[in-house]
């Protein structure tokens, strides 16, 4: 029902904002990271989402459009509202998430408020696929860190199986793993590395 409100930033509270435009006041429950956007005086722009549930109706407030984009996605999750979804988004802003999510890192998206590990999962495995990353411009040393690490891992025990000693593995994918590699890749370069030094 409204896009957006733009007025004078009147309040900023633990986890709401009131915005002012023709004398009304709007307040709109927000993230911590929509909050740290503002301060009280200047004049805005806040997205906004009217939600509307048979005994309540409360106004949702964002710094940005890709912020709302993020709101959407995760609140189509079953047993993931509204309050849950700001509390996500209080947790990491939509770039962060988003590196989260296609790097399946559900160790760090369960550490979010109101989200286990079930939870994580789900959102990993209902939202990967809807990321657009063309829109959405992801953290690189996010991206870089998580998977390089499960690959390492999936490439170590993938060298053992093979019949390699876990010392000849972990040497093997040290020296030939390279940021961006995929798990099938370090093992192709590490039994290349393998073959040509004699360590089996």
């Amino acid at each position: 029902m409204y896009k957006y409100i733009k007025g004078t930033i009147e309040e900023i509270g633990l986890d709401n904002i009131t915005i002012e435009n023709n004398g009304i006041g709007y307040n709109a429950l927000v993230s911590s990271n929509t909050i740290s956007k503002y301060t009280i005086g200047e004049n805005a722009k806040l997205y906004t989402k009217l939600i509307v549930r048979e005994d309540e109706m409360y106004l949702c407030g964002f710094y940005s459009d890709e912020e709302i984009k993020m709101f959407d996605l995760l609140t189509s999750i079953s047993k993931i509202g509204p309050k849950v979804g700001l509390s996500i988004l209080s947790f990491a802003t939509p770039k962060q998430l988003g590196a989260y999510i296609l790097s399946e890192d559900t160790a760090k998206l369960s550490k979010a408020p109101g989200v286990g590990k079930k939870t994580a999962e789900r959102i990993v495995l209902e939202l990967k696929d809807k990321i657009d990353k063309t829109e959405i411009e992801f953290e690189p040393n996010l991206l870089e860190n998580q998977p390089i690490a499960i690959s390492v891992d999936e490439s170590v025990d993938a060298l053992i199986a093979l019949g390699y000693t876990q010392t000849e593995a972990k040497e093997a994918v040290k020296k030939t793993k390279k940021q961006g590699m995929n798990t099938e890749e370090i093992i192709k370069k590490s039994l290349t590395y393998l073959m040509k030094n004699n360590l089996k």
